[in-house]
């Protein structure tokens, strides 16, 4: 699996999400099996470059490589000039933001409101690669099915992109309208597959092994894009990995490992936010961790009161290293395939 003349570990991404897939989420997802994954979108707007969170999202000291960045808005030239700054600061490959349902997204025609004018949207796609291509950074484009039932035109734009001169297209299996409600369909990613030969990857409802098997030989696509099964679940991407080589599941982790993970997860997030704002942020990722598990709840419940680093991560350990004690490995984990809120949109 090639973006560009990058070679991937694997054929299994990590979606972007904003509020979610920061540094230390993506680098844990990376170590426990997922072979690519996209920043949070990082806005066009030049005025906000120098803010506290365009700078938190265009940081990646340490991260492994391909360091790829979605970057979201609605004017070609900005777009270029986005796609330019970030590859400064280390971008490898430039994801565009042509999938984001978020109202106050396309309020502004960003995201997925762009696939309602194809138009602009190639202008898009051409200023970005014209920037990104002296620089030998492929790039990418992720979309949706369409703006609603009565205009699915994904596979119309996938072949404009491709003329365009992006390298991958990714498809959720929504249209805008949809937001996250009902199920994602397969039957349009399948389409685009057929209708390019850039790779295409298929994004929506994955989460489990056996859904990403099924997407997999439902569409033909070349690689599958997990987003809402990985919170609190990163390593979702050994599990697939495992049952696609073998097609037998892997046992479920053992608990002090999780404990591990997410104890390592909360240093990683502690050191990017700073303690304050570090350890307020840090509770949703805790609070998936812990969903339906014995006493997770309550464990939700302290957590959200505690405002010192040293003390939230000492109640997460204390807390699994209790869990182990009953079980050596995880017990049954309900995921979190929900809605997200707009602080936490998928794009």
């Amino acid at each position: 699996m090639k973006i560009g003349s990058i070679e991937l570990a694997n054929r299994l991404f990590v979606a972007p999400m904003a509020g979610v897939t920061d540094r230390p989420f993506r680098q844990l997802c990376k170590r426990l099996g997922a072979g690519y994954a996209v920043s949070e979108m990082v806005t066009s707007r030049r005025e906000l470059w120098d803010s506290l969170k365009t700078s938190r999202r265009a940081n990646h000291d340490g991260e492994v490589a391909p360091i790829a960045v979605q970057i979201a808005g609605t004017e070609p030239i900005m777009m270029a000039e986005a796609a330019a700054y970030n590859i400064e600061r280390g971008a490898q490959i430039i994801d565009i933001n042509m999938g984001c349902p978020a109202k106050k997204v396309c309020n502004k025609w960003a995201g997925s409101a762009l696939m309602r004018d194809e138009s602009a949207a190639l202008r898009i796609v051409e200023a970005v690669v014209t920037a990104s291509a002296p620089h030998g950074v492929p790039v990418t484009l992720k979309m949706r099915t369409g703006w609603c039932d009565a205009e699915r035109n994904a596979v119309s734009l996938a072949r404009g992109a491709e003329a365009a001169g992006v390298a991958m297209l990714t498809v959720h299996g929504r249209t805008r309208e949809q937001g996250y409600r009902g199920f994602a369909e397969y039957d349009t990613v399948a389409a685009v597959k057929a209708a390019v030969s850039v790779p295409v990857v298929a994004n929506g409802d994955i989460d489990s092994p056996r859904k990403a098997r099924a997407v997999f030989e439902r569409t033909g696509c070349d690689a599958v894009m997990i987003g809402r099964a990985a919170q609190g679940r990163p390593w979702i991407f050994r599990e697939i990995a495992h049952f696609l080589a073998t097609g037998e599941d892997l046992p479920a982790p053992r608990t002090a490992e999780v404990r591990d993970w997410l104890v390592e997860h909360l240093h990683d997030h502690h050191a990017l936010y700073g303690e304050q704002s570090g350890v307020r942020s840090a509770r949703k990722h805790i609070g998936w961790y812990v969903h339906g598990l014995p006493g997770g709840e309550q464990l939700r419940a302290r957590i959200n009161t505690v405002t010192s680093a040293g003390e939230q991560v000492s109640l997460v350990a204390d807390w699994f290293d209790s869990l182990a004690d009953r079980h050596e490995r995880l017990p049954q984990h309900i995921g979190l395939l929900q809605e997200p809120n707009e602080e936490q949109e998928a794009a």
